[in-house]
């Protein structure tokens, strides 16, 4: 009894440790993003997942701005992607951003360093449904950066974005 008791008690200080060394708590609820590639912090086999409730957790920032979507400006909000990649310790040049229907686009990392795109987990305070171009949307903050205002900028902004894989 004592040998099984110190079994479960290492299993779990093992489990602790793992959890630990990641830094990167299990998603509790369903997952809306992976992040896959050049990352240190894991929380599933060599991926990040994040459920709405670890997005919600970061820093959240809101643009409003207009896009070729919309008819009128919308207010999106959700963490930065730069945040994300950092919380992760992802390196690389490219993120390739894949949407729920594997339509992709790749995204210079630098991007997310010069802008402050916003991976949107809400339009006007509402969380996306898939019907309405979630779980996730990433956008730029094209009325603050004019220069951003081009097909190249929107070709960037995918929708029904679920993966994220940095290169």
């Amino acid at each position: 009894m004592k040998t099984l008791r110190l079994f479960l008690l290492m299993l779990g200080l093992g489990l602790c440790f793992q959890s630990f060394a990641s830094g990167l708590r299990a998603p509790e609820g369903a997952v809306v993003l992976t992040v896959a590639g050049n990352i240190l912090k894991t929380n599933e086999d060599h991926v990040a997942a994040f459920d709405l409730n670890m997005l919600d957790q970061l820093p959240q920032h809101s643009v409003n701005t207009t896009t070729p979507w919309f008819d009128k400006p919308k207010t999106f909000t959700g963490p930065l992607a730069r945040d994300v990649l950092k919380l992760l310790g992802a390196s690389g040049t490219n993120a390739r951003a894949v949407a729920l229907n594997d339509y992709h686009i790749d995204i210079p990392t630098q991007d997310f360093d010069d802008f402050d795109v916003i991976l949107a987990t809400r339009i006007d305070g509402e969380i996306l449904s898939i019907r309405d171009k979630g779980p996730l949307f990433i956008i730029y903050p094209f009325d603050q950066i004019p220069e951003t205002r081009n097909e190249v900028f929107f070709q960037r902004c995918i929708w029904q974005l679920v993966q994220v894989i940095v290169e």
